[in-house]
């Protein structure tokens, strides 16, 4: 690490993916929590065409009248060297010698969905030696696609509810067959399923279906987002979210206390606009629930966490149905930070504020070896 009094976090945000905003949102509120005698901030954008900057200091990272904030690309371009032995980002500079920025310590990829949570930038920093906050390669990947999630959990034992993947070439090619078997998760019988991006977050692209009629249009819409979609029975149950973190000293990951979504007005699910537009939605930290389903579901969450060999922090997500059962329903490896996020919430009820929930992620990171683990 570098011998400078204070840690040299890069926080990386943005991205490619249709969760570029929230990703803005993410890192404009963890900018502002971190204690700045500690840590040396250098902000990195990434805009949607791909492309490493140094953003304006000016730059909007929040939700303003309902204008979503952008990494527009402005900026001096940045590299990241692909020498274990530097650690350093350089500034790229049209017919200039490039300019090293300084090694970095640690950093902070605040970038959900692909492109971001799902291993590649995981990969790309192992391959420069770069510690970061987060899981690694695999369990980002494996977060990130659902498919591959559950069956990592079913494998495990662990509870998941009925599912149906639908691959790029399978509907293409055999559309008839799968819109059968989807039905037989339920819409034959009138339960409805959800129709869902394999992988992507932030409720994007997610359409509850009812009957067959509105099946193929849900599918293009998810395919959207993902070629690769996954098809889910509707579960009755309470939404109870879940926070991991990575234990201290090699110790056991912890769970936070749970936090139920309540929301307000005529929503059907939890989609994209109720989490971060209308402000419809409410959080109950903890849920009304015994004492002994409290502590289950913090079990499972953790045993959610390890099965995927996950590092630093994750969500968990659950329904809880009438008759006392949990069901896995997914986990984010890197949670949305906002204001309006549960993980910082569930922490904070748990006895970590908002600060030292980001420096005990830094720090975590900061300690742990590079290469593989």
């Amino acid at each position: 690490m570098s011998q400078v009094s204070r840690i040299r976090v890069a926080v990386v945000f943005g991205g490619r993916s249709s969760e570029h905003a929230i990703s803005c949102v993410t890192a404009g509120a963890v900018m502002a929590a971190i204690d700045r005698d500690r840590y040396e901030v250098v902000p990195v954008g990434i805009a949607r065409d791909g492309r490493w900057v140094l953003p304006p200091g000016d730059l909007r990272l929040a939700i303003e009248d309902g204008r979503l904030p952008e990494v527009t690309g402005s900026g001096d371009a940045l590299a990241l060297p692909f020498d274990p032995d530097s650690r350093g980002l350089m500034v790229v500079r049209p017919g200039q010698v490039p300019e090293t920025l300084g090694d970095v310590d640690v950093v902070l990829p605040l970038l959900h969905g692909p492109y971001g949570e799902d291993g590649t930038i995981q990969g790309l920093l192992d391959l420069a030696g770069v510690r970061y906050v987060g899981a690694g390669v695999l369990a980002s990947a494996v977060g990130m696609d659902k498919g591959f999630m559950k069956l990592v959990w079913q494998a495990r034992g662990l509870p998941v509810g009925p599912y149906v993947l639908v691959g790029d070439r399978e509907w293409r090619r055999e559309r008839k067959r799968k819109i059968d078997e989807i039905k037989e998760l339920g819409l034959a019988s009138g339960t409805p399923v959800f129709v869902k991006p394999a992988r992507a977050g932030s409720s994007m692209g997610i359409t509850r279906v009812t009957d067959e009629a509105g099946l193929e249009a849900a599918v293009e819409e998810a395919r959207e987002h993902d070629p690769k979609v996954i098809v889910e029975a509707a579960i009755e149950g309470r939404e109870i979210e879940c926070g991991v973190l990575q234990g201290l000293d090699d110790g056991p990951a912890e769970a936070s206390l749970p936090a139920e979504v309540l929301m307000a007005g005529d929503h059907d699910f939890y989609d994209f606009e109720t989490k971060y537009l209308d402000g419809s939605t409410s959080m109950a930290i903890p849920p009304d629930l015994p004492a002994a389903a409290i502590e289950e579901v913090r079990r499972i969450a953790v045993q959610a966490f390890d099965a995927l060999d996950c590092e630093g922090l994750a969500r968990v997500d659950f329904f809880h149905t009438a008759d006392g059962r949990w069901v896995l329903n997914e986990i984010n490896t890197m949670p949305g930070f906002t204001p309006a996020s549960a993980f910082p919430q569930m922490w904070a009820a748990t006895g970590l504020d908002y600060s030292a929930l980001v420096d005990r992620l830094i720090r975590t990171a900061a300690t742990r070896s590079t290469g593989l683990r």
